[in-house]
Formats: C-alpha cells, sequence, structure tokens
C-alpha cells in the first residue's frame, strides 16, 4: 500500500503545481517557467518517493514499465487508480486556492491548466494534429524514463534527467495543446471544468496511452537480448 500512497502524493503534487503554475501564474511565468514547474515537480518527487514506487506518477509511465516487465499486472491498475485520486485531489486543492483569492475571478475564469485542441489550443492545433503531437511527446518522455531508469547506477541523476525531459516535451507542446503526456493530469482538471475541457479529453487519454505502448514496444525490442 505504501508504494500507491506514494503515488498518489507525487501525482497530487506534479498535478497542484504543475497546473497551478499555469493557471495562477501562467500569464508571468510564460511557457517556460510552466514547464520548469512540471519538470521541477517531479525531481522533487523523484528523490522522495522514488526508492518507494519509482516515481511513476503518470500512467503513461506505468504503462511503458509494465511492458518492459517491470511491473505487475495488479500493480499497473492501483498505481493509475491512485494516480488518478491523486491527480483529483491536486486539482481539487488548486481549486480551493483559486476559489479564495478572489482578484483571481474563480477557477471558471483562470482554468485549471486543462489541455485541449481547436479553439482550446492557443494555435489552433487540430484534432489530427493533437493526437500526433501527444503521441510523440509522451512517446519521447516514456522513452527517456525506460532507458535512464534501467540500471542502477543512473539512480542519483534519473530525477534530473526525467525532470528535464518533461520541461522540454512541455516547451514545444504547451502552446499547441497545454501537454498532457499524462492521462491523470488530464483528467482532473477536466472533471472540473467540464464542458469542452471534458468533451476533448478522450484525446489526452488515448494518445498519451498510444504514445506510451510505442515506448515500452520499441524500448523492449531494442534492449532485448535478440540481434
Amino acid at each position: 500500500m505504501k508504494k500507491y500512497i506514494s503515488e498518489l502524493i507525487g501525482t497530487m503534487v506534479l498535478v497542484l503545481f504543475g497546473c497551478g503554475s499555469a493557471a495562477i501564474a501562467g500569464s508571468v511565468l510564460g511557457t517556460v517557467g510552466i514547464a520548469l514547474a512540471f519538470g521541477l515537480s517531479i525531481v522533487a518527487m523523484a528523490y522522495v518517493i522514488g526508492d518507494i514506487s519509482g516515481c511513476h506518477i503518470n500512467p503513461a509511465v506505468s504503462i511503458g514499465m509494465w511492458i518492459d516487465g517491470r511491473l505487475e499486472t495488479q500493480d499497473l491498475v492501483m498505481y493509475i487508480i491512485f494516480q488518478c485520486i491523486g491527480a483529483i485531489i491536486g486539482i481539487g486543492l488548486l481549486a480551493i486556492i483559486i476559489n479564495s483569492a478572489p482578484s483571481l475571478g474563480g477557477y471558471a475564469a483562470t482554468g485549471l491548466g486543462q489541455n485541449g485542441f481547436g479553439t482550446a489550443s492557443s494555435v489552433g492545433l487540430k484534432l489530427t494534429g493533437a493526437l500526433i503531437v501527444e503521441i510523440i511527446l509522451t512517446f519521447v518522455f516514456v522513452f527517456t524514463v525506460l532507458g535512464v531508469t534501467k540500471k542502477t547506477e543512473n539512480a542519483t541523476i534519473a530525477g534530473i534527467i526525467i525532470g528535464l525531459t518533461l520541461t522540454f516535451v512541455h516547451i514545444m507542446g504547451i502552446p499547441l495543446t497545454g501537454t498532457s503526456v499524462n492521462p491523470a493530469r488530464s483528467i482532473s482538471p477536466a472533471l472540473f471544468i467540464g464542458g469542452q475541457a471534458l468533451q476533448q479529453v478522450w484525446v489526452f487519454i488515448v494518445a498519451p496511452v498510444i504514445g506510451a505502448i510505442i515506448a515500452g514496444v520499441t524500448f523492449k525490442g531494442l534492449t532485448s537480448e535478440d540481434d
């Protein structure tokens, strides 16, 4: 149970500070600032819960680990459940914080860092583009996580590399879709915001799952003993 609780806490922190930075201070921080908030959240949590649960805090990462044989099926299911619960708690706390600051105008006005395409995209990215972008970004992120965590000698630097990778995929993805690469991170704000965010959230579930599967299968194939 400790590893499941760790995944809940880690995902809660990622969503609260990542989505919180986008919702509360996005206009001040800009794309790079928001990207760093997500990346630094991963770095912090990796060095706290990494030895307990592996610090996946993302269903896509858990799927990649499962495909590579590093996560049992029962743990995969429980990780995803607790990651989603943690994300919902994180967004709930963010909504309370925003609504407690009258000058912000409530979370309906600020948003909660939700993902989107079409009119919900800063650059008007269409559905097909959103699917392609999220598949590619998730592939790169999960592929990196699988690679850097494969060797125990990388343990001291893995958190930093993973955090920096999440940062750079956000730098590209924020103007396009808001960057998901994490179904739990996308589901939670969509549930609170509703409307268009909830209608479009399927893209940010399906695309990261596909990206994770491709990353898992590719990595397993490249690292297998067969030539």
